[in-house]
């Protein structure tokens, strides 16, 4: 099994360009004994399925609504698949159709930013990752494959993307827009050098109460809290302020929280935006940004000469769903 991994985009209009850039990269995983994985709609499937004939069964299928849920546990899915695969002895085989239907532009950003961060988070894996994009999506999303894609697959041919990004390059332009300011009615604290951290708790916790926050999330938002005010407390600068309020101008509601401190981040800080690996101790044994990322749906991060903006963002349900 070779160390190299492939991540490949694959834009198509129509079954037929999907079929012939798909059908032939699962039916060469499964000639070679690789574990193939397709992600994909039950359409998708059928449609594969019907392609491949009985060696459709050699595939494991997986749904893409459910594997596209949240950009940072599917860099970990992937992760976890593509290192399970290589201790095996094989390689992981991914064809995966990321779900971009009825996401806010934040939403795609990140999900924009996974693509370009899966080509350092499965680096040495062996894994190939084949990803199709419609020509009906918007051209922004298909221009943003290019650069987040190092090769283009035409039919069997797998091409140099002359468009690809490097991976960190892209990550500090999704980040070069400042944040919107937060709304003047929003509450605040300012911490001093040794805050109660039982009290900093009472406090997010009143300030989510009156939202429709479930308890769940409440406890996730808690301990991200407390993770990015340690990092504050630590490695900031004062004054270090809290703010909560809730945002009801996207496609989805939510509860934000933002921690600021007049601290810069040196370059090269990471972000917690790549899964750790196994054998990984850097945190030393501390929960970090990752874990964070994990918990909330999007976390948002500037820092620069005017200090360190860290703000969580956790979708509220809406009350026009059911739950």
């Amino acid at each position: 099994m070779s160390d190299d991994f492939t991540h490949r985009v694959l834009p198509y209009d129509g079954v037929e360009e999907f079929l012939g850039g798909a059908v032939p990269f699962l039916r060469d995983g499964i000639d070679t004994g690789d574990r193939v994985l397709a992600v994909c709609g039950s359409a998708r499937r059928m449609l594969l399925s019907d392609a491949l004939g009985p060696a459709a069964g050699a595939v494991l299928f997986r749904d893409a609504a459910s594997w596209y849920r949240h950009p940072s546990r599917t860099l970990a899915d992937c992760l976890g698949d593509a290192d399970e695969s290589s201790r095996q002895g094989r390689r992981l085989r991914l064809l995966g159709e990321p779900a971009w239907a009825s996401r806010s532009p934040l939403e795609v950003v990140e999900w924009e930013r996974a693509e370009a961060l899966l080509n350092i988070a499965i680096r040495g894996t062996g894994a190939a990752v084949l990803c199709p994009y419609a020509a009906s999506l918007p051209a922004g999303v298909v221009a943003a494959a290019r650069k987040t894609h190092p090769e283009t697959v035409r039919g069997t041919r797998a091409l140099r993307n002359p468009g690809f990004v490097d991976p960190w390059t892209f990550c500090a332009r999704c980040d070069a827009d400042p944040l919107p300011p937060p709304p003047a009615g929003a509450d605040t604290l300012e911490l001093d050098a040794r805050p109660d951290l039982f009290w900093l708790r009472a406090w997010v916790t009143d300030c989510a109460r009156p939202t429709p926050l479930p308890e769940e999330g409440r406890q996730r938002l808690l301990v991200a809290v407390t993770e990015v005010v340690t990092n504050a407390l630590r490695h900031g600068a004062p004054p270090i302020v809290l703010r909560m309020w809730t945002d009801a101008s996207d496609r989805e509601p939510a509860l934000l929280c933002e921690v600021a401190d007049a601290g810069r981040w040196p370059p090269g800080a990471g972000y917690g935006l790549l899964p750790p690996r196994p054998a990984d101790t850097s945190s030393g044994g501390r929960f970090g940004l990752w874990a964070v990322r994990l918990l909330c749906s999007t976390v948002q991060i500037r820092t620069g000469d005017g200090g360190t903006v860290v703000r969580l963002r956790l979708t509220l349900p809406r009350p026009d769903r059911p739950q």
